[in-house]
């Protein structure tokens, strides 16, 4: 039996939401999506390294061997948004898919970008100052570490040139297989938000199966010493190589105890706030491009630049 392909996918922007989206779909009654986020598939000149894992085709499909008799299915991959190959990537795996798009103010999307970096171990440097400040010598490939799994994420102001980026996903799949939803409108009225996206996936908009709980706060990681040798590539490499000699029970229970220290391991603090100077710096970079994005949106985001 041929398997069955997911048709629609969360392409991104990080920190926008896509988490929260993600949890929210997965629960409806009418829609599958298995329980691993940012598999990635997609996207082949992202160059991820270190500890992430990428899955072949065979397993990308067994992940959704489950999907049984639900309308839809799906995954959420924030890099595919970024990526200059994964519309046309998943355009050629499923001609028919569907593309949610989340886009987040490009200043506060990049300030939390920083902080989940940093939390997961993508991100060494301590203050956010000091990350935009290296992104030239990051472009050469240098000021990276053992733990960072895509070293393209830290050029951090490319993350946010939303335009062109958009632009990609509209142009393949032309704009009425594309829902873009903007942060501000999500927090304002996440119901409302979501039943959208549920029309635009042609399922029941009246089946609410979420109490739209907070997912995905600012995390801190307590022991980095230890994160980073769990996250270690070597480590990683060597823990895939002898897995499969280990009992299953053995596998599943070495799991278990990296989850739990992953969660003990994360505090949820609230970050502090951005330096305002930084902050008007940046809102300043970046309003032309945000002029852009709200032409071709058709959407006047000027707020944005304030």
């Amino acid at each position: 039996m041929t398997p069955k392909k997911p048709d629609f996918f969360i392409v991104g922007a990080p920190k926008s939401g896509t988490t929260a989206m993600n949890e929210y779909l997965s629960v409806h009654p009418d829609i599958y999506i298995p329980p691993q986020k940012e598999m990635h598939f997609f996207g082949a000149d992202l160059n991820f390294g270190g500890p992430f894992y990428r899955r072949n085709l065979a397993a990308y499909l067994d992940t959704y061997a489950a999907w049984d008799r639900q309308k839809r299915a799906g995954e959420a991959s924030v890099w595919y948004l970024y990526s200059t190959q994964a519309a046309a990537e998943i355009k050629a795996f499923n001609p028919d898919s569907s593309v949610i798009i989340m886009l987040r103010e490009p200043v506060e999307m990049l300030y939390s970008l920083y902080y989940q970096f940093l939390w997961d171990g993508n991100e060494h440097l301590p203050t956010f100052e000091a990350a935009l400040a290296a992104e030239n010598d990051r472009r050469a490939g240098k000021n990276i570490t053992r733990t960072t799994y895509l070293p393209q994420g830290l050029l951090y102001r490319e993350a946010a040139l939303y335009t062109d980026q958009v632009r990609r996903y509209f142009d393949v799949f032309g704009r009425e297989r594309v829902h873009v939803i903007i942060y501000d409108d999500f927090a304002a009225d996440v119901r409302a938000c979501y039943q959208h996206t549920l029309a635009f996936l042609g399922v029941d908009t009246e089946r609410i199966e979420t109490d739209f709980a907070v997912v995905n706060a600012n995390k801190y990681a307590d022991k980095i010493a230890v994160r980073n040798i769990l996250r270690d590539p070597i480590v990683r490499r060597a823990a895939r190589a002898v897995r499969p000699f280990l009992p299953r029970p053995i596998y599943d229970a070495l799991q278990n105890a990296q989850t739990r220290f992953k969660r003990s391991n994360t505090r949820f603090e609230k970050r502090p706030p951005l330096n305002p100077d930084l902050r008007a710096a940046l809102k300043r970079e970046f309003a032309p491009e945000v002029a852009r994005l709200g032409d071709l949106l058709g959407r006047d985001l000027s707020a944005w630049s304030l």
